[in-house]
């Protein structure tokens, strides 16, 4: 990491550290959901960064500042779709050996997730990878509760006509948590 911003005390850029440190392997696996590019997603998790080291003096009192990282790079990945309009390549999608059984999902569902719009990839990505509730998703996009159950049923209604097979890994429903 660079150095951070000039006239901040040494403790308080440790402080920082310690927690780019602790939370970037988590962050940086919620951004690849998201985009399907490990470059994509690290450029997304240092974009937060730099977002919540502006804020870290209010940042670093909130109960849960993993929370409010992720929620930061979930709003990055959106603003981004603005003004980013096409897809990640299949050839982008893994970039690490993976096992024979496995591949072959991943890549089914990861150019399955792909092909949701990305609000719709957001809200679904939140709700079942990053496991939050339908309140919780609503506060970290910016919308009503309602907004997210029906952008969760539709989702998955749309992820399942294109997994065919692999369908079967979804939720049969969208609960209401």
């Amino acid at each position: 990491m660079r150095s951070l911003r000039k006239g901040t005390s040494p403790e308080y850029q440790e402080e920082f550290r310690a927690f780019v440190t602790g939370s970037q392997g988590h962050l940086r696996r919620s951004a690849y959901v998201l985009c399907g590019d490990w470059h994509f997603a690290e450029d997304l998790v240092q974009t937060a960064y730099q977002r919540i080291f502006r804020a870290w003096q209010r940042v670093r009192l909130v109960d849960m500042p993993d929370a409010y990282a992720r929620r930061v790079v979930y709003r990055c990945y959106l603003d981004s779709r603005k003004w980013q309009r096409e897809a990640a390549s299949i050839e982008a999608l893994i970039d690490r050996p993976v096992q024979e059984g496995d591949a072959a999902m991943r890549l089914t569902i990861l150019a399955a997730l792909a092909e949701l719009a990305p609000r719709t990839r957001a809200v679904v990505a939140l709700r079942y990878w990053e496991d939050q509730s339908v309140e919780q998703t609503a506060a970290a996009l910016g919308m009503s509760p309602g907004t997210v159950k029906s952008m969760s049923a539709r989702g998955l209604a749309q992820l399942r006509e294109r997994l065919g097979d692999f369908a079967s890994l979804l939720p049969d429903s969208v609960e209401t948590r």
